[in-house]
């Protein structure tokens, strides 16, 4: 076998998918445990109603046999017989129409649950966490685990439970008239069903989880290259998607024929296990009858309950694949509620209250995970509030990081980060950045109205409020051009819109959160001249008063702020204003500086 296969086998074993899946199901079971009761209650009833018609059909045969010897007596008692068959099958029917009712509404509840609760968790883990997953992986492995909850509820509740249960009662009934077939169907049934379980865990479930695995994989490839259209067809890629995908479906089909094959297999196992169990009840019974202890009425009840049995165990071989299939598809969302948050609220965190907008980082250490050394050791930074700060420097001198670690997205190693003298480690994440707004360099937007994007930044805002963010952020003017206006659909990710016009209403989304904290993650810097003016125009209103703070890569955006801070391997190597340190000698914001001047010069040149 390969390798990947017997690691995948053996971690499958380890780490007990079933158990998993097991507490998984109960967390969801036990919130509607009353109706589950019920149907427990009226599936048992049904089952053993069902299980109790074959011993009455026996006594109704031999009635038959003993019409002619005594007929008024034998004509009474099989119409009592036939009664009690025609009442246990109504009752029968009866019960498992309540359960077949009752289940419908037990599911429908739970997997709107699954959704909301996965939802919620794939919502606040880390950044790393999305940054390293596919978003079309996620959603499938999502929807995946909401229908196989769906799956495994009629699995167990409908079929298992009740099959078991008839399974136990025949073996019961039979044990107490003869002692030596109940221990053959009672005893073949639990080889049976051991049989089946061992190969579907150990044998299929391996296979099948690796299959599962490369199912939710081409989920991700799909919805990455079709969310990337515009790349793939800007670099003529059509044909090189083509094979990528036809690749990844390749390796899909050989896992998964390799799962399908594996079922072919047990099934024949199955079946050569059920032919040797049905010999041995039919040898028990005729044995039986040679030694003069079952009559006709008790061959037909031994063999009408051993093909209801029959029918059972042939069920269950199915119903433990179904069993399995479901347990296997579950099982990434379980991982994924396994996963750390990464970032996490602390126990008792408070509110935020910013007033004045003062940040200070006090002592900071911060060091990747999976770096050897520190980004920032024992640093020490005041910006005050209203300033506005500059932040420049070459890329991965630690500038972006800075920003991110203000907003939270990740936990320093030491020391502490305070805004208004409040350690952001000791408040909730959700009012640490509603008071901080961020306008980035590529803003990503729904694919929902206009209106929906700009008061994104503030539920419940009115259409007033919502135009009048737009007019202060110079995009009123083209979203009243649009032929819905505010009701414009801007596509997925906002790939309707030109670069300038999703910053411009990335810009009307801050001027609504009206947030003291600012962070412009260069806003201007791939756009064409006119969209820049408007933007640093509507930039400059929406900077007024607030503590600002831009991470620059046009370093002409930046010569008006009040400070400028340059960055080189998580340290400040230089700082003041833009006049000052422009005419530092050797200093790196100069030779960033002339260098941009010279590239312009150029480009001006050429054209």
């Amino acid at each position: 076998m390969p390798d990947n296969y017997m690691t995948l086998m053996g971690r499958f074993v380890r780490e007990n998918a079933f158990g998993k899946a097991a507490q998984f199901t109960w967390h969801h079971w036990r919130r509607q445990k009353v109706r589950l009761s019920v149907m427990l209650g009226f599936g048992l009833l049904a089952t053993v109603a069902d299980s109790l018609a074959p011993l009455f059909a026996g006594r109704l045969v031999n009635n038959l046999g003993e019409f002619a010897s005594n007929a008024e007596e034998a004509h009474g008692a099989a119409l009592t017989n036939l009664g009690i068959i025609l009442a246990l099958g109504l009752a029968m029917v009866l019960s498992r129409s309540v359960v077949f009712t009752g289940i419908v509404r037990f599911t429908l509840r739970m997997m709107p649950d699954i959704v909301h609760e996965a939802f919620r968790k794939v919502q606040h883990l880390s950044s790393d966490w999305h940054a390293n997953s596919f978003a079309g992986s996620t959603v499938r492995k999502i929807t995946r685990a909401m229908w196989a909850m769906d799956g495994l509820n009629d699995t167990i509740i409908l079929a298992l439970f009740p099959k078991f249960t008839l399974l136990l009662s025949a073996s019961t009934i039979l044990f107490l008239q003869w002692p030596v077939m109940g221990l053959v169907v009672g005893l073949g049934s639990v080889a049976y069903i051991a049989l089946v379980s061992a190969m579907m865990m150990v044998y299929i479930a391996p296979a099948a989880q690796l299959s599962n695995a490369w199912d939710t994989r081409v989920g991700g490839v799909l919805a990455d290259s079709v969310s990337c259209n515009a790349v793939v067809k800007s670099f003529a890629g059509e044909e090189r998607e083509q094979d990528y995908v036809s690749r990844t479906m390749s390796k899909w089909r050989k896992r998964t024929m390799r799962t399908w094959l594996r079922h072919n297999h047990t099934f024949i196992i199955q079946s050569l296990a059920m032919w040797a169990f049905r010999g041995a009840i039919l040898g028990t019974a005729l044995v039986l009858a040679w030694n003069g202890r079952a009559n006709a009425g008790d061959l037909a009840f031994v063999l009408t309950l051993f093909f209801v049995v029959q029918g059972y165990l042939q069920d269950v071989g199915q119903q433990v694949r179904n069993l399995q299939r479901t347990v296997n598809e579950m099982e990434e969302l379980i991982d994924v509620h396994s996963v750390p948050l990464g970032v996490a609220d602390r126990p008792g965190a408070g509110e935020l209250k910013v007033q004045d907008g003062e940040i200070r980082f006090d002592h900071v250490t911060f060091q990747y995970h999976g770096k050897d050394t520190p980004l920032y050791e024992d640093f020490s930074l005041t910006i005050r509030a209203g300033e506005r700060v500059g932040l420049v420097g070459h890329s991965g001198s630690g500038k972006t990081t800075f920003v991110k670690l203000i907003q939270r997205l990740y936990d320093i190693n030491d020391g502490a980060i305070l805004i208004d003298g409040q350690n952001i480690a000791g408040v909730t994440q959700d009012s640490l950045r509603s008071q901080i707004a961020l306008v980035p360099q590529e803003p990503i937007l729904f694919h929902r109205t206009l209106a929906d994007n700009i008061a994104y930044a503030r539920p419940g805002a009115t259409m007033r409020e919502i135009i009048e963010a737009a007019k202060l952020a110079n995009a009123h003017d083209f979203i009243e051009d649009l032929p819905k206006g505010y009701a414009t659909l801007v596509g997925e990710r906002g790939i309707k819109l030109s670069g300038g016009e999703r910053q411009r209403v990335a810009l009307a989304r801050a001027f609504l959160a009206d947030a003291p904290i600012l962070i412009f993650d260069e806003a201007t810097s791939s756009l064409d001249s006119v969209s820049e003016h408007l933007i640093q125009q509507a930039s400059e209103r929406l900077m007024q008063g607030r503590t600002t703070l831009v991470v620059a890569h046009r370093l002409s955006t930046v010569k008006s702020m009040d400070r400028l801070l340059v960055f080189s391997k998580g340290e400040i190597v230089e700082e003041g204003t833009h006049a000052t340190l422009v005419t530092r000698d050797k200093g790196i914001y100069r030779g960033l500086y002339e260098r941009q001047a010279m590239e312009l010069h150029q480009v001006i040149a050429a054209e």
